[in-house]
């Protein structure tokens, strides 16, 4: 099994940071999930980037995917959730450059899993527009994987992982928890039995002025800002595990 997973912070695994600050996320949890259920190594190795649009991940990143040696067997590729922030956003385009991505992957060979990303709505400002955007483009690229018979996993409708308990402080990165129940969903759909990440309710946090202010300053602002001066989070960034890495080198927490 080699395993690649290509895509921005969502797949990179911002939100669940070990102590050294580096991220974890997801797609680490199913490389070694998928070790486990295997009992044997999987070669891993991890292109996404914070930051990154879909364009260049259904195109650098894939061609870097495609072009490691030996050739990955097992792709999981999401995308969009940075195209939707921006206005003017052309969802159809999204569509277009993900069943490029999709049939590059079905010609060379390798198994493509397509994720919608975590939907960040209820927390965010102008949250309305990104659901509507969100669950358009989800709805579109069910239909896409359905007619090329591509493995989906729908995070984007899953009720579960909407719940505050699973989001980071900036309301738009999931935090472990939220990051293990979407390593468990891509578990399950690949065929490896895993129980779902669910967490208890927590003490309902109330949204006062002061609590706003903080958040906006601490994350709103700072986005914009990088908007204004055409900058991104991930720009200095490559992807943390370039090359082909075995599970059990991985960092442990």
């Amino acid at each position: 099994m080699r395993y690649v997973a290509i895509g921005d912070s969502f797949t990179e695994g911002v939100g669940d940071e070990r102590p050294d600050g580096t991220p974890r996320g997801w797609a680490d949890l199913v490389a070694a999930g998928l070790a486990a259920a295997l009992d044997d190594t999987v070669h891993y190795a991890n292109l996404a980037v914070r930051g990154r649009l879909l364009e260049p991940i259904a195109t650098t990143q894939l061609d870097a995917a495609l072009s490691l040696t030996p050739a990955p067997t097992l792709l999981t590729l999401n995308g969009g959730g940075n195209d939707m922030m921006r206005p003017g956003c052309d969802l159809a385009r999204l569509v277009a450059l993900t069943e490029r991505a999709m049939r590059r992957c079905v010609d060379a060979g390798v198994r493509l899993v397509v994720l919608s990303g975590a939907d960040p709505s209820d927390g965010l400002p102008f949250g309305r527009t990104i659901h509507r955007r969100g669950k358009v483009l989800t709805e579109a690229i069910a239909e896409l994987t359905a007619r090329h018979d591509v493995l989906f996993v729908d995070a984007f409708n899953d009720a579960e992982v909407r719940r505050p308990e699973y989001w980071s402080p900036d309301r738009l990165h999931l935090n472990a928890a939220g990051h293990h129940r979407v390593a468990s969903l891509v578990l399950t759909a690949l065929g490896h039995t895993t129980a779902a990440q669910a967490v208890e309710p927590g003490p309902v946090a109330r949204r006062t002025l002061r609590a706003e202010a903080r958040y906006y300053r601490e994350h709103v602002l700072p986005w914009i800002n990088r908007r204004l001066r055409g900058r991104s989070s991930g720009d200095d960034l490559a992807g943390k595990h370039p090359t082909w890495i075995p599970v059990e080198d991985m960092p442990r927490v």
